[in-house]
C-alpha cells in the first residue's frame, strides 16, 4: 500500500471526527432563534386563554351559587357576603389572574351582575378585558373583541 494512500485515509478519518464548523453552529442557532420567536408568543396566548377559561368557569359557578341562594332565600341580597374570600379570585389557589366581584350592589334583591377583572400578567389579554355575567345569563366583556370569542 502506497504511503500517500495511508496519509489520505488518516486525513479522511480526521475530517469525519472534526465536529461542527462555526457556520453550521451559527445556522443551527439562527433556526432555533426563529422557532423560539414564533413559538413563545403563541405559547403566551395559549396560557392567557387557559386562565380566561378558568375565570369563565369560576364566574358561571358563582352565578349558579347565586341562583341556589335565590331559590333558598327568594332574594339575591346577602349572596355576595356569603361567598368565602378565597372564592372571590381565579384561580382559587396560587397566583390570582382574575378578581371576581359583584358589580351590582349586594343589597339588590332582584338582580346580580358578576365580573372577572384581569390582574397581573393577565392584563395583557386586553382583547377580552373584564368578563361579566348577570342573573339572566347574559355575558359581556369590556374589551374590543366580539364577546363570542371571549366567552
Amino acid at each position: 500500500m502506497p504511503v500517500h494512500d495511508v496519509a489520505r485515509g488518516a486525513r479522511d478519518r480526521a475530517r469525519a471526527h472534526a465536529g461542527f464548523t462555526l457556520i453550521e453552529l451559527m445556522i443551527a442557532v439562527a433556526i432555533v432563534g426563529v422557532l423560539a420567536a414564533i413559538a413563545y408568543p403563541a405559547y403566551e396566548d395559549s396560557v392567557r386563554k387557559g386562565r380566561r377559561a378558568q375565570a369563565k368557569a369560576d364566574l358561571v359557578e358563582l352565578a349558579q351559587r347565586a341562583e341556589r341562594f335565590y331559590t333558598l332565600n327568594n332574594t339575591y341580597a346577602g349572596f355576595w357576603a356569603s361567598v368565602p374570600a378565597g372564592d372571590k379570585r381565579s384561580p382559587r389557589a396560587g397566583q390570582a389572574f382574575y378578581l371576581l366581584e359583584r358589580t351590582s350592589g349586594d343589597a339588590d334583591a332582584n338582580a346580580f351582575s358578576l365580573s372577572a377583572t384581569p390582574t397581573g400578567t393577565q392584563t395583557a389579554d386586553s382583547g377580552c378585558g373584564t368578563l361579566s355575567i348577570n342573573q339572566a345569563g347574559a355575558r359581556s366583556i369590556s374589551g374590543s373583541m366580539e364577546p363570542a370569542r371571549c366567552w
